[in-house]
């Protein structure tokens, strides 16, 4: 692998288009009609101008206000709203109206409800899978404290893809990812793979806060020994003077290098790269 690349400024290669043009323009008009937030902007994906462009968008249900406080994430903070018992069936119009094919359903953490969330979570699927038959449903959830009925309660209903992101290393979970645990994360994996033979299942890694190689190499192998079919990498990106320092920013060839050592490991999909999210081309990884 090359040299690190120290932090500070956005190396050359961290580069995104400004949003803009009719595809944007209409993905963006749909979502707000509908009323639902998005993770492309509550987290601010740098994907967002290609993603929007293509037709597609990452949903967040529950609301835009986390249980949770990660150092890493820009979602707010708090006390959320009650659930809106609507909120499944506008999100499903909204799939229908932009015609999505393949369609990523996530949320904030919800430690507030009995079920953590898990419920409102197969009752969007479902209203998804009622308004479009021939779209695939991909659910990104929160850990659910590591409840098992919670896991397979989402795992029942009509969805392609189980992901749930680790997020970082072990040894980095204090600093990075308070109220969650590194272990209960790789159950989450287990208990939707033990659950469903045929699903597939999925997670995630930020990188540049300052993990070592060897350490993401061991998450690899600890995915796949939970039964994780799709892995995404990409390179941690601060929101915030608030939020956590990028402690350096991997070159490119580093994820080639880390791509390439996850399909060895036995991935059956790898997306690796300075800017990619979990949701970044996810309608490419379910095999048609």
């Amino acid at each position: 692998m090359s040299a690190p690349t120290p932090a500070g400024r956005h190396p050359d290669w961290i580069r995104v288009r400004v949003p803009g043009g009719e595809g944007y323009a209409r993905t963006r008009a749909i979502v707000k009609e509908s009323g639902v937030a998005t993770v492309c902007e509550e987290a601010r994906c740098p994907n967002v101008a290609e993603c929007w462009a293509h037709g597609t968008a990452t949903f967040m249900l529950m609301g835009d206000t986390c249980t949770r406080n990660c150092a890493f994430c820009a979602v707010d903070h708090g006390r959320p709203d009650a659930l809106d018992p609507l909120e499944p069936y506008r999100l499903a119009q909204a799939v229908r109206k932009l015609g999505l094919q393949h369609v990523v359903v996530t949320s904030v953490d919800r430690d507030d409800l009995a079920d953590l969330g898990a419920g409102h979570f197969a009752a969007t699927v479902r209203a998804i899978r009622h308004a479009v038959a021939e779209c695939e449903v991909e659910v990104l959830t929160p850990d659910f404290q590591g409840r098992r009925d919670c896991v397979e309660t989402v795992a029942a209903a009509p969805i392609a893809v189980y992901n749930h992101n680790l997020e970082t290393v072990p040894r980095l979970y204090k600093r990075a990812r308070a109220g969650a645990k590194y272990d209960r994360s790789l159950d989450v994996i287990r208990f939707a793979r033990a659950f469903r033979s045929d699903l597939l299942t999925k997670a995630g890694l930020m990188l540049g806060l300052g993990e070592e190689i060897a350490e993401v190499l061991a998450v690899l192998r600890d995915l796949r020994s939970a039964g994780c079919d799709i892995i995404t990498l990409g390179q941690y990106l601060r929101p915030t003077a608030k939020h956590l320092p990028v402690e350096r920013y991997l070159d490119p060839s580093e994820f080639v290098d880390l791509g390439a050592t996850a399909r060895e490991l036995g991935f059956r999909h790898v997306e690796s790269g300075p800017l990619v999210r979990s949701s970044y081309h996810a309608w490419s990884h379910v095999p048609r």
